[in-house]
């Protein structure tokens, strides 16, 4: 007699890999979905005799699914996408999110915010980097969620540093002055633009004046005038060193009193102020400060190794911290949980996280997300093997059937 267990496992599995496919065309625009490929395998084998050359004689029981194999290329990158939260992995690895407490690993990096500034993905986990303290992000805490500072405000800066970098005619007439501006920041994140005066006082000889505008500054100052001198080539000599303590007191506005540094000197040790001759004339090439006002958040931005950076509406920036990036040494082995999320297994290993860019792991694409990685004319085609070799199955069963049918008539 037939055994319709034979050609019902073939149904049974033609089934299964019908479902497959039709799963991974529905998810032809799922963002960073990665598409799956069943494999059969023959079932176990009877021995029902054996030749005259005694080779065994065996009978197949069937086919299983053997594995259910998951194409973990990566999809194509859609750059500019026009959504700020939206970050793409170039190469290995996975995003790391935290679910209730529980860590799992995704390559949809269609992130959005939540009121609070959480970074979560679009089924509400928290998207997991390394903190950053001061600026500094430190790869050796403990991974925290990667927080941004919505509606928040930067406290404002007091300039600290001041360096004018500028050249002064040597052949000047003495009594030839040159003026620059810079605005200077107080404690209170108030700007006072202050007026830097050089005027020629004898060969080689250059006084100096800083001075704020009437009224910004009622009480004394320390350190804003002097002289330079330079030496035969035009090198700067006098101050030897750079100026300190430069201060204003007394701010009208009420905030402390304003002191910094003024860099004559370059890292290089070479001064910042230069005395030679020019057809030109004496030139201020710039005037650089380090403070700066309050500034209202204004976005955010992802640079390649994951650097999450704030930006403030004062055109400053301050890091926040760094998507973590996870390898996992048998990707094969993970669960699918939906959502585009994964959770390792036993037969996975344990992640390996870090950040982007090392340890073999990509790289972060800003303002770009990954597409699904599903093939439509492969999926096509296996979906006419799949629904041939469902029919041919069926066609067995009906044969079987016939034969059955024939066998029972034989008796009457």
């Amino acid at each position: 007699m037939p055994s319709f267990f034979i050609p019902l496992s073939g149904l049974e599995a033609d089934n299964t890999a019908l479902n497959t496919i039709s799963n991974n065309l529905a998810n032809m625009n799922t963002v960073a979905y990665k598409s799956q490929d069943v494999q059969f395998s023959d079932l176990f084998y009877q021995e029902v005799g054996e030749s005259g050359s005694g080779d065994p004689e065996q009978v197949g029981a069937g086919t299983k699914i053997g594995a259910i194999v998951t194409n973990f290329s990566s999809g194509t990158t859609t750059p500019s996408t026009g959504n700020p939260q939206d970050v793409a992995l170039n190469g290995d690895g996975f995003f790391v999110v935290e679910n209730h407490g529980t860590q799992e690993y995704t390559r949809a990096g269609n992130f959005v915010l939540s009121s609070s500034g959480q970074l979560l993905t679009q089924g509400g986990e928290q998207v997991m980097g390394f903190p950053a303290v001061n600026g500094v992000v430190n790869t050796n805490a403990p991974l925290t969620a990667i927080q941004i500072p919505v509606g928040q405000v930067e406290q404002p800066r007091a300039t600290s540093t001041l360096s004018v970098t500028a050249n002064l005619d040597a052949s000047a007439a003495n009594g030839t002055t040159v003026q620059g501006q810079v605005t200077l920041y107080d404690s209170l994140g108030v700007g006072h633009v202050a007026t830097v005066d050089f005027q020629k006082t004898g060969t080689n000889s250059w006084s100096y004046n800083i001075s704020l505008p009437p009224g910004d500054a009622s009480g004394s100052s320390a350190n804003t005038s002097g002289t330079l001198t330079f030496d035969a080539n035009g090198n700067l000599t006098a101050p030897a060193a750079n100026l300190a303590n430069v201060q204003f007191t007394g701010l009208s506005d009420g905030a402390s009193n304003m002191s910094f540094n003024w860099n004559l000197f370059g890292s290089n040790g070479r001064g910042l102020i230069d005395q030679v001759a020019s057809q030109s004339g004496s030139g201020i090439a710039s005037i650089t400060q380090d403070g700066y006002e309050a500034g209202q958040y204004n976005g955010f931005t992802v640079d390649p190794n994951g650097i999450v950076s704030a930006t403030f509406s004062n055109s400053q920036t301050q890091v926040i911290g760094q998507l973590a990036v996870a390898s996992i040494t048998n990707e094969q082995g993970l669960t699918r949980l939906g959502d585009g999320n994964y959770q390792t297994t036993l037969a996975s290993g344990q992640a390996t996280v870090g950040t982007a860019g090392t340890g073999g792991r990509g790289s972060i694409q800003d303002n770009a997300i990954e597409g699904s990685n599903v093939d439509i004319s492969t999926q096509f085609a296996d979906l006419i093997v799949a629904q041939r070799a469902f029919e041919a199955n069926a066609k067995s069963v009906t044969t079987f059937d016939t034969v059955t049918q024939d066998t029972i008539n034989m008796v009457h």
